[in-house]
């Protein structure tokens, strides 16, 4: 079987997996310095013209969710919301037939602000990073004094129904790490949905170092102390988190083990760019183009023609693992969540 025979109208990969969700960066830039995603005087950002235009956003999505079956779209950056036209955005991918489940990766920074028109233009539900809620120590991990932003941009959001409103923590050792109970706490509290997430190797630095990573194992360990954790009897199917009952339930808190307990084998996610370039993984080397064949002239057929070109050369798996792995050259910020 080739790329061109059987896979018409889905993005499969040669080991059968089908792209179903789609993570489209909509800029590279943020308003925050994390000491763990890029430095202090940030990074090269990418020049306007290199940028997907807002309707070529909207025509690239277009293409996935007519041709090529993606049922989920998530807006990440970079910070999304920084992008100027990110609510007319939002508002064409929602009046796409079929409509695709829409979310959005943030920081909070000026989600109170925004919320209540995101969920009127269609936005599901958000996404929130938030790794201490100790405004100090938010301060020297961020770079920026704006930790009561981010909790205003929580509180934002689940009063505009963005919800279940989800918080995303990376614990980091000896930064954060003694802050897992206190998080989920939070989290309870205000009816939010917490995520620890392993630190990955998508540092703009390229420093980072797996014996200093706090594992899945050591959080559900921290976890523990303060609550009892039975195994969530839901479904997993292709989510990346591994979720468990908190006290009994209903709540319940997640973990994304990406780097000790990998889910390539499930993943269904297809990555574009904030410069139009498709990714089948997070971790991969290549890119392939679209920018360059719409601009060229390209019709919806041959974007998607191309489209599940590169998917089929989807990798078996991350390769963190391997002795061989090289971190990406591009950091997160610039390849989107």
């Amino acid at each position: 079987m080739t790329a061109a025979r059987g896979t018409d109208g889905v993005l499969v990969d040669r080991y059968g997996r089908v792209a179903r969700d789609l993570r489209v960066s909509l800029t590279d830039k943020c308003n925050l310095r994390c000491t763990y995603c890029m430095p202090a005087e940030g990074l090269p950002w990418l020049a306007g013209s290199q940028l997907l235009s807002d309707d070529e956003i909207v025509r690239l999505v277009r293409v996935a969710v007519r041709r090529l079956g993606i049922t989920e779209v998530r807006f990440t950056g970079g910070e999304p919301l920084i992008r100027p036209g990110v609510v007319g955005i939002v508002a064409a991918v929602a009046g796409l037939e079929p409509r695709p489940r829409i979310s959005l990766t943030t920081n909070g920074l000026g989600l109170d602000r925004l919320a209540p028109a995101l969920r009127a233009a269609g936005l599901d539900r958000v996404n929130v990073s938030l790794d201490t809620l100790d405004a100090g120590r938010f301060a020297r991990l961020t770079r920026r004094d704006r930790l009561a932003d981010v909790l205003a941009g929580l509180a934002g959001a689940a009063a505009a129904g963005l919800t279940p409103v989800k918080i995303n923590s990376v614990l980091m050792r000896g930064v954060n790490d003694d802050e897992a109970p206190a998080l989920l706490r939070f989290a309870l509290a205000h009816g939010y949905e917490l995520r620890f997430i392993e630190q990955m190797p998508l540092d703009a630095q390229h420093g980072w170092d797996r014996a200093a990573m706090v594992t899945a194992d050591e959080i559900l360990v921290t976890l523990r102390t303060g609550f009892d954790l039975t195994p969530d009897p839901a479904v997993r199917g292709a989510a990346p988190a591994e979720t468990w009952l908190v006290d009994g339930g209903p709540a319940r808190v997640g973990v994304i083990g990406s780097v000790t307990r990998p889910f390539c084998g499930d993943c269904d996610r297809t990555r574009l760019t904030a410069d139009g370039q498709v990714r089948a993984c997070l971790f991969a080397s290549e890119e392939s183009d679209l920018r360059g064949a719409l601009r060229a002239g390209a019709d919806d057929d041959e974007l998607a023609r191309r489209w599940r070109a590169a998917m089929w050369g989807k990798r078996a798996g991350h390769g963190i693992d391997d002795p061989t792995f090289l971190q990406p050259a591009r950091p997160m910020s610039a390849i989107g969540g």
